[in-house]
């Protein structure tokens, strides 16, 4: 089962990424944006997942650290449905036959 502070953790970060995108476009409807600004907003979202998951980086799990190179490459060469794939299923092996 969840813990109780997990789940709050997934909800608060769903409502972060939420209200990021929304609030966004909300306040700057009736502005012009320049393509530069859109990508910013558009991209702000993946900031605060990789807020969350950023502290993976300076963990000593090697199971983790080698997943994060794997979902690495896999995003640089592969399209977003593959790369979450490839990541989830190279997280779960790898803790599996490392830990």
């Amino acid at each position: 089962m969840i813990h109780a502070s997990t789940m709050i953790a997934i909800l608060l970060v769903a409502l972060t990424t939420y209200l990021t995108r929304l609030l966004g476009y909300v306040l700057l409807k009736n502005k012009t944006l320049s393509a530069k600004h859109k990508k910013i907003l558009e991209v702000i979202p993946g900031c605060v997942l990789i807020s969350v998951i950023a502290p993976y980086f300076v963990k000593d799990n090697p199971a983790d650290l080698i997943a994060i190179a794997i979902t690495l490459l896999a995003a640089s060469r592969l399209p977003l449905l593959s790369t979450v794939i490839i990541s989830m299923l190279s997280a779960a092996l790898l803790r599996q036959i490392l830990i």
